[in-house]
């Protein structure tokens, strides 16, 4: 015996199916959004190889390049850093070279007042050798480092973080 479907009965599955069918439109690219994220690979802990050797470096700071990809999007570009380097001991320290004060680039040595300190144009801000702000100048915070390492002689460039040395 086969059951009969009435109009009303009909529509019900109709609208419930059609109305299924944007809900799960809706909820589907929202819940991939917020996952996407779980399933990305994790670059964080890669290390930059640099062309400078750790027999190079001297209690000088110098000023090493580096190069990296950079995913912005669907763009990828090659991208070209540096940081300060010098050697404190047998330990290796590298500096961002990004003022806290307004984000310029500081130098070593660049001002003839202050011969051993880094030097930031824009506002004439200061910071010693450990990278410290000197007081009563602008920066407001002493600058960042970066992860050091060593791979087959050659100096390795890390992850960004806050100055430990002060």
């Amino acid at each position: 015996m086969s059951q009969k479907v009435t109009r009303r009965q009909f529509l019900n599955y109709s609208l419930m199916g059609v109305g299924s069918f944007m809900a799960a439109g809706m909820i589907l690219p929202m819940g991939r959004m917020a996952l996407d994220p779980l399933f990305q690979d994790d670059s964080e802990g890669s290390m930059i190889t640099t062309s400078v050797t750790i027999d190079e470096i001297t209690e000088e700071p110098m000023q090493v390049d580096f190069t990296f990809e950079q995913e912005d999007a669907w763009y990828t570009s090659e991208v070209t850093d540096f940081a300060w380097v010098y050697k404190e001991g047998d330990e290796i320290i590298a500096f961002s070279p990004v003022c806290k004060h307004l984000g310029c680039t500081v130098t070593w040595a660049a001002d003839d007042n202050n011969p051993e300190r880094f030097f930031c144009p824009c506002h004439n801000g200061l910071y010693e050798k450990n990278g410290e702000n000197v007081p009563g100048t602008p920066p407001t915070g002493p600058l960042d480092q970066f992860e050091v390492g060593e791979s087959d002689g050659f100096l390795t460039i890390g992850q960004v973080f806050p100055n430990e040395l002060v």
